[in-house]
């Protein structure tokens, strides 16, 4: 494959073991890696390069990972992908509530974690038109695809959201997020549902991924909008 036509991934890990393995283990698996040991030169090399995707973990030094997606996220909505040493850790739901479209716990499988992050792309690559396609089908204003939810207004075709006139700037996994709930006002929507649908998980997933990213959501298009149904999820107010 054509060095520009390679996925590029910002891969910051101060483990020096770990950080050679793992890009040894995505440059075999087709991508174009590069590897940082702290926060600072993380950042650095996001702004040089640019990445495709950031692969950051929690604890490293000079700019840790949590703030690191924070300065990322005030830039760019490229995916951020979190690597926590612990799945209980705090610093997991710090990592997505800092940004992070979704986590892998240490000690990780090579394959697990190409799966993630191609689980991540695929999501980013259709963010556009994909994304709205669901089983339920939705009641669609005569004007292109614009759905109205009160003075929430959702541009299946645009990509955009306006609350009370305003834009509202969401990352690709909330407008995701958002799609999967308007094209199914009412309806329940299960943390696995979304998990699949959201996500791209083919296997269970840590639903405080959902969680947090629905909570997140509600900040920007207001916070009695979606509606916790306890036991079973979700729902979007119609």
């Amino acid at each position: 494959m054509a060095e520009q036509n390679k996925t590029r991934v910002l891969f910051v890990e101060d483990d020096d073991v770990i950080r050679e393995a793992t890009q040894l283990a995505l440059e075999r698996d087709g991508f174009h890696v590069s590897a940082m040991p702290d926060g600072l030169s993380g950042l650095d090399a996001f702004r040089a390069a640019r990445p495709d995707i950031a692969l950051l973990d929690v604890m490293v030094p000079g700019l840790d990972g949590v703030s690191l997606c924070r300065r990322i996220r005030d830039e760019s909505t490229v995916p951020v992908i979190m690597l926590s040493a612990r799945a209980d850790s705090i610093d997991v739901v710090l990592g997505l509530e800092a940004g992070a479209d979704d986590y892998v716990t240490k000690p990780f499988d090579g394959a697990v974690l190409v799966a993630r992050i191609r689980a991540v792309l695929r999501r980013f690559g259709h963010a556009g038109g994909s994304a709205a396609s669901s089983e339920e089908p939705a009641a669609v204003a005569a004007d292109s695809g614009v759905l109205r939810f009160g003075d929430l207004e959702v541009d299946t075709e645009g990509m955009e959201v306006r609350r009370a006139g305003e834009h509202v700037a969401l990352t690709p996994t909330e407008m995701r997020l958002l799609l999967e709930f308007s094209h199914a006002p009412g309806t329940v929507l299960s943390r696995d549902r979304l998990l699949e649908r959201v996500w791209d998980y083919g296997w269970g997933g840590d639903t405080r991924v959902v969680d947090v990213h629905v909570q997140r959501l509600r900040t920007k298009i207001g916070q009695d909008r979606i509606e916790t149904v306890r036991g079973f999820g979700y729902k979007l107010k119609g």
